[in-house]
């Protein structure tokens, strides 16, 4: 039985990436390339009669930057699962492709050792973040400090002032036994309260539950 293909179409205005990116991929036998893109507004007309299961997209190109092929492709229901790509890694950023529906970030410097694995994350409906990524995120989220807004009451009518105390120091990856004896608790308790926190966000590691705070903005 033939096996299922990821389809795959690369937007990027350095044609010397896309073909060491065709290179690698033309190596799995599972991601077949379904075009490639030099610029933004290439994209959005390639999806005007084509299809793709997962789109590599540069944020700077000429014509439309990546933003603005995300707003369009929304705009028009043609958006497949999107791997951001760019030689950025700012917060700002990453918020707002995530509010655009992006499912992978990933640094170009750290492309090639990632960019398989996040093919096939983001064709399975999960998301993708390169490590130097995460890194920013959990760093961001543990420097900053969250901003209440009205929009946000019900997040923060969620969790207790305990369960906030400990938020924090799960952010700066403090492990159960650290953050036990900042607040003279026992590591088990600790465990409790982060089981309850992760259920309450909707989230499973401390890395989702501060990619969730950057993308609802409720830290800056």
């Amino acid at each position: 039985m033939r096996e299922e293909m990821i389809r795959v179409h690369i937007a990027d205005d350095h044609k010397i990436l896309i073909e060491g990116m065709q290179a690698v991929l033309k190596t799995q036998s599972d991601i077949e390339i379904a075009g490639y893109s030099l610029d933004g507004q290439s994209v959005i007309d390639w999806f005007v009669n084509h299809s793709a299961d997962v789109l590599v997209l540069d944020i700077e190109m000429p014509e439309k930057d990546g933003l603005e092929v995300l707003r369009s492709l929304n705009d028009n229901n043609r958006i497949p699962a999107t791997i951001v790509l760019t030689s950025y890694n700012d917060t700002k950023l990453i918020r707002e492709v995530l509010k655009l529906g992006v499912s992978a970030f990933i640094t170009k410097e750290h492309a090639g050792e990632n960019i398989i694995e996040a093919i096939r994350a983001v064709h399975a409906g999960n998301m993708f973040f390169s490590k130097d990524v995460r890194d920013k995120i959990v760093n961001s989220f543990a420097g900053n400090k969250t901003t209440k807004n009205p929009s946000l009451k019900e997040y923060f009518g969620m969790l207790s002032d305990r369960e906030h105390e400990i938020l924090a120091l799960i952010a700066k990856e403090y492990s159960n036994k650290e953050i036990a004896a900042t607040i003279h608790i026992s590591p088990r308790t600790v465990e409790t309260h982060k089981n309850n926190i992760m259920s309450k966000i909707g989230v499973k590691t401390s890395v989702g539950l501060a990619l969730y705070l950057v993308k609802h903005e409720i830290i800056k």
